[in-house]
């Protein structure tokens, strides 16, 4: 029963990145198609991309650093490893953005 127990809470920050991952990257998404339709400034799109998904970044960037913590990685790791993929999602909308214009 101990050992099960162990599992589940070992198992629990890796169930929680790809439910955070989605949740940051459909608010991403959302932002730029209305950015997109709005015709947004470029410069305003920048500035709300940054701000407008904060909390749900927040909330991917703590399970996806509490992931990678289980999986070994040193704190100092888990830290680039989330900023790195919160740069790729930006960099994505940033050019779908531009693309889009």
């Amino acid at each position: 029963m101990v050992f099960v127990a162990l599992i589940l809470a070992a198992a629990a920050p890796a169930d929680a990145v790809p439910k955070a991952r989605q949740a940051y990257a459909s608010c991403l998404s959302g932002y730029t198609g209305d950015a997109t339709t709005k015709k947004m400034a470029r410069d305003a799109f920048l500035a709300g991309l940054k701000t407008k998904c904060a909390d749900k970044e927040a909330a991917f960037r703590a399970a996806l650093t509490a992931a990678d913590r289980t999986d070994g990685m040193t704190a100092q790791e888990a830290q680039q490893d989330a900023d790195d993929q919160v740069a790729e999602y930006i960099e994505k909308m940033t050019s779908d953005y531009d693309s889009a214009q």
